[in-house]
């Protein structure tokens, strides 16, 4: 698999990037925040990146005026263990240069399962922000190489990613909502929580076997 970047027209199906000098405030912010070694760390909203003005653009500009949570997924992670999408564009703003792993929700069958084969890597550079559309299938960021780590802020209507107030087994789409807003298709090699929908089918990607 290459690695492509989020600059070349093969990003197009899946993103943009936002050129908005404004977003440099929540970046530098978020250098901040811990970047933990073996482990990743999610905060769906921090109130530090929510208070800067830039936080207001992101919800005036970007969201079109909609309820936002500015966060961050902050850590050291090598491999794609798991997919998911919202109902909705996620915004990510890089600290570090990190690695998005990417797919296509057309490319999910009727039985929620997804090849891996199709997935394609994409480097952002720190400094850099990008929208990820809706029907983009992502999941935790990895670390570039030379990189021992990586701070990608979150951005995301607000309430995404929280604790559901009831299990859901309607359908088949169902029994992958895990959070709100948030449906995921799991990699039996992930190392998720007992019970997590799994869906993945192939190899468990780790970007140390990229073609840089």
């Amino acid at each position: 698999m290459k690695l492509h970047k989020v600059t070349d027209p093969e990003f197009a199906p899946y993103g943009r990037v936002i050129e908005d000098p404004s977003f440099a405030e929540l970046i530098a912010e978020l250098r901040k925040e811990p970047m933990p070694q073996n482990e990743v760390i999610y905060v769906p909203g921090a109130p530090e990146l929510e208070a800067l003005a830039a936080g207001e653009v992101m919800r005036e500009k970007v969201f079109g005026e909609m309820p936002v949570q500015c966060g961050y997924c902050n850590g050291d992670n090598t491999k794609l263990n798991a997919l998911e999408y919202h109902r909705s564009s996620e915004i990510n703003y890089a600290a570090t240069d990190a690695i998005l792993l990417l797919g296509r929700q057309q490319d999910v069958t009727p039985e929620m399962t997804y090849d891996t084969s199709k997935v394609e890597a994409f480097l952002v550079p720190a400094g850099v922000t990008v929208e990820v559309y809706a029907t983009t299938l992502h999941y935790a960021p990895c670390n570039a190489p030379g990189c021992a780590g990586f701070q990608v802020g979150v951005a995301l209507p607000k309430g995404t990613n929280l604790t559901l107030a009831e299990r859901h087994e309607g359908g088949v789409e169902d029994s992958h909502l895990t959070a709100t807003n948030k449906w995921l298709i799991g990699h039996p090699e992930g190392g998720l929580p007992e019970g997590s929908p799994m869906g993945l089918i192939g190899e468990n990607i780790d970007v140390r076997d990229l073609e840089l």
